[in-house]
């Protein structure tokens, strides 16, 4: 046999932890289960373990992101979407309440089933992750609830208050498995649609966030980049808007959805200073909610920016911005293979979202 690369042996390594702490965690549950029994399971040791995982949270963080991502790539996508937003509200949430735990299921098998991070993530910053992460989410829910029409106020209201009542159903399914009617869930989301919301003007701060600024630079642009969507490689080397996030700044991916112009191509970059935790638990949330849209909606409907996961800082550091983290805001216009706005802080997708390619700062005579 070949010898193995050491990349190989890395990636075998991992795979064989993850198999045997999703075991560990589906017997003892997250608080309950233990490293060293992890090693055992894989038969490697626990020096093994940490090599490739910081610690048993975010190994239970990879183990989840792991089972969004199998069922992202099975999901199968149909031949038209639903005829309503009711309808589409009702097939969502039929097939994000498949998770629902049976009541046979051990607490530990349960909690796996449910992608549930109750008792995992205590800690002030991962609470405010987890609240930018259900807007952002339900950005994407409404993009492609209306995928062809401009942002609506309303809509993403609908589309939050769909994923609280799902969220509110699983915690209640977690402490009491078998407690809730999915099919009574489902019509309660499909009434969702229809509830009266008003589409309110543009947020007040927007008209006070500073104009981006006009340049004509040169950059490196990004290749080898993934959508999370598509799940196809593409590079930054073409016209649009790029708009990089930290984590707990992703809510302001609507100031930019609703800014970006008709026809103009838009990247989200999810930045964080801690991949081993913050960043995995985004992936997780964000990775299961596309698993579930590309079910409901069909390919052409999906929701159109890009979405990539920056683990590494390559995208921020190739725009002059370096090192990035849980709070970064800021965006770029590119044209031509240049940088022809930018902004940074509160408000820079929308500042540069709005700005046209050929505002560009005028040569000197």
């Amino acid at each position: 046999m070949a010898r193995l690369t050491r990349a190989q042996q890395q990636e075998r390594t991992r795979a064989a932890v993850l198999v045997a702490a999703r075991q560990e965690f589906a017997e003892y549950g997250y608080a309950e289960a233990k490293v060293d029994r992890i090693a055992e399971r894989a038969e490697l040791t626990r020096g093994a373990v940490y090599s490739n995982f910081t610690g048993k949270r975010a190994l239970y963080l990879a183990v989840l992101a792991d089972a969004a991502e199998q069922a992202r790539a099975a999901a199968e996508p149909p031949l038209a979407s639903p005829g309503s937003a009711a309808q589409a509200l009702g097939v969502f949430a039929r097939i994000w309440l498949e998770r629902l735990p049976f009541a046979a299921d051990t607490p530990g098998s349960g909690h796996l089933r449910l992608r549930s991070v109750t008792g995992v993530l205590d800690t002030e910053p991962a609470r405010a992750a987890l609240a930018e992460l259900l807007r952002f989410e339900a950005l994407l829910l409404a993009r492609a609830l209306e995928p062809h029409t401009a942002l609506r106020t309303g809509t993403v209201r609908r589309a939050e208050l769909t994923l609280t009542l799902l969220h509110g159903a699983a915690s209640l399914a977690e402490n009491a498995p078998g407690a809730g009617d999915p099919f009574d869930l489902t019509r309660a989301a499909e009434h969702l649609a229809g509830i009266p919301l008003l589409d309110d003007a543009d947020p007040p701060h927007l008209p006070y966030v500073p104009p981006a600024v006009l340049t004509r630079d040169t950059w490196t642009a990004p290749r080898d980049l993934r959508d999370e969507i598509t799940g196809r490689g593409f590079g930054l080397d073409d016209d649009g808007v790029v708009v990089v996030l930290g984590v707990r700044r992703l809510s302001a991916a609507e100031d930019a959805m609703r800014s970006v112009r008709p026809g103009d191509q838009l990247t989200f970059v999810v930045v964080t200073d801690d991949p081993a935790e913050t960043g995995r638990l985004a992936r997780l949330r964000v990775v299961d909610l596309i698993a579930c849209l590309r079910r409901v909606f069909a390919p052409g409907d999906l929701p159109r920016p890009r979405i990539v996961f920056d683990d590494t800082g390559t995208v921020p550091a190739a725009i002059g911005c370096d090192p990035a983290d849980d709070s970064t805001e800021l965006a770029i216009r590119t044209h031509d293979g240049l940088i022809v706005a930018r902004a940074e802080g509160r408000g820079a997708g929308h500042a540069v979202a709005g700005r046209s390619a050929a505002e560009g700062p005028r040569r000197p005579l």
